[in-house]
């Protein structure tokens, strides 16, 4: 699909891949996602489509009430008898359980955040039944979601950020396999590591950028943001003098037909892929900052988001460039700063404490 803008594709593979999931699911569920179509992302409806595939799979391997049953064939009289245990009994089977596929089986471990997302998907569907009066009661509200724990927030501290492109660039501490293949990636590899800790990208944006979208002009870009949105960031020269130095090199390239105009190229020559783009950057961690073992492009983009506000202060500043829609998420995420600048700043103020205990000493002598 040559002539489809790469956005376009991923949202038409989205949403054919929504479609072939619908297959599985009771036609209720097919009602739901029209209804939702225009309020949500294709993204978004892909994930709710696993979720609840989920969740009807659990009920017919799991439940008595609907054992023998496919998910597909359940109606909406059998919507209706689900309890609000049965619910209970799924949350506790999101923590571990077996998925299947036709080569392997892999065991998967939910913690809060995957547990409350995969509910909140759940409490959606019954929510719309409820309202559309297809059921007599929503019992999904009577589970409680998990509570979550607030995580400090994981970042590069700046001499981790220089080991890193030093090791980008010379491949220091990589193993042989790994600088073979930096012979051929380093100038792309250090672009894409500038561009995420200069202006807080997301991977799935990163990916995106055609060579069209670049401007060193005005050293910007347009970024397509979660929901389609488009938008401008802008990048200083350090970043420029990497993207320039990669854009020479890819302009040598000939891209495989359909992705002629991608900007980040795989060593296939195809558009780099989110999954390369995130063993890229947890390469080049590991060996950078070993103890820190989950640093992904998210955790760089959290590098320049903390960056940012340590320099500003100014946390609408950092919700606008990291495009979060509500400042509060931002808020949320640097709260702990926040609360070190205060500390800091309380450990500034000097009172004569002392001078206040000699005088009251020395009037004390004088009684």
């Amino acid at each position: 699909m040559p002539d489809i803008d790469y956005h376009e594709q991923v949202a038409i593979k989205r949403n054919t891949r929504i479609r072939e999931l619908l297959q599985e699911l009771p036609q209720d569920c097919s009602d739901y996602f029209r209804s939702i179509s225009q309020t949500t992302s294709a993204l978004t409806r892909l994930a709710y489509a696993y979720d609840l595939r989920l969740f009807f799979q659990f009920l017919c391997s799991e439940q008595p009430d609907f054992a023998g049953i496919e998910p597909r064939l359940i109606s909406t009289s059998q919507l209706a008898s689900i309890t609000s245990r049965q619910i209970y009994e799924f949350q506790d089977y999101l923590t571990q359980y077996i998925r299947s596929d036709e080569e392997s089986e892999t065991v998967v471990n939910n913690h809060e955040l995957g547990i409350m997302r995969k509910l909140c998907c759940v409490r959606s569907f019954f929510e719309y039944l409820f309202k559309n009066e297809r059921i007599p009661a929503n019992v999904s509200t009577l589970v409680p979601l998990p509570k979550l724990h607030e995580k400090p927030i994981l970042y590069l501290e700046p001499h981790e950020v220089e080991k890193m492109l030093s090791v980008a660039d010379n491949g220091e501490g990589l193993s042989e396999r790994q600088k073979s293949y930096l012979r051929s990636s380093r100038t792309r590899d250090k672009a894409i590591l500038m561009l995420f800790l200069g202006t807080g990208i997301r991977v799935s944006e990163l990916v995106g950028i055609d060579l069209d979208d670049v401007d060193f002009s005005i050293n910007g870009f347009l970024v397509t943001r979660k929901g389609g949105n488009q938008t401008v960031l802008y990048f200083p020269e350090t970043v420029a003098d990497a993207l320039l130095e990669y854009q020479r090199e890819r302009l040598q390239v000939e891209a495989l037909p359909g992705h002629e105009n991608a900007f980040f190229l795989s060593l296939q020559r195809r558009r780099i892929t989110q999954r390369a783009v995130e063993n890229l950057v947890k390469k080049y961690a590991l060996v950078a900052a070993p103890l820190k073992k989950k640093i992904s492009p998210h955790k760089l983009r959290s590098t320049f988001g903390t960056s940012l506000y340590q320099s500003t202060g100014d946390i609408y500043l950092v919700a606008d460039v990291l495009g979060h829609a509500d400042v509060n998420t931002t808020r949320k995420h640097y709260a702990a700063m926040t609360d070190l600048h205060k500390r800091e700043a309380a450990k500034k103020i000097q009172l004569p404490v002392k001078n206040d205990q000699n005088n009251s000493e020395e009037n004390d002598n004088n009684e």
